[in-house]
């Protein structure tokens, strides 16, 4: 892994069971993720995802390629276009930076990998930012 990799994008099928599922998960029980009827009032076409889940489908992007013991040492996003149901996001990642040593290009233990992560949709970037990654010994 060097600065300049990409990650293979992951899609996610953004449903309705999906966005209240995970503030049901966040304990996030704000009526916009969850009642079409009171988002709409407030000014939404219909209920979004909420920040704690997109951040949870970061990390779980990053723990999908560095394997299920990287450690996420911070994660740094931000929110842009609202998850909609019905809508994909997809995924995308570029190492920015590696401290450590990598071995035939494997991560040995203890090395630092940022990567730099959007998650794009069909109406622009829901969410941007950097994630800080260990591999673990």
């Amino acid at each position: 892994m060097n600065v300049g990799d990409t990650l293979p994008p992951l899609e996610i099928p953004v449903t309705r069971t999906l966005i209240v599922a995970g503030a049901i998960a966040s304990r996030d029980y704000q009526d916009v993720h969850h009642d079409a009827a009171l988002a709409q009032e407030k000014g939404s076409p219909d209920i979004f995802m909420n920040i704690l889940t997109t951040n949870g489908l970061v990390g779980r992007y990053i723990t999908d390629h560095l394997g299920p013991r990287a450690v996420l040492r911070k994660v740094a996003i931000r929110l842009g276009a609202p998850n909609y149901p019905g809508d994909t996001m997809t995924l995308t990642g570029t190492v920015t930076a590696v401290s450590g040593t990598a071995v035939a290009g494997t991560l040995v233990a203890g090395t630092v990998v940022e990567i730099r992560v959007v998650g794009a949709n069909g109406i622009g970037h829901h969410v941007t930012g950097t994630v800080t990654a260990e591999v673990p010994a």
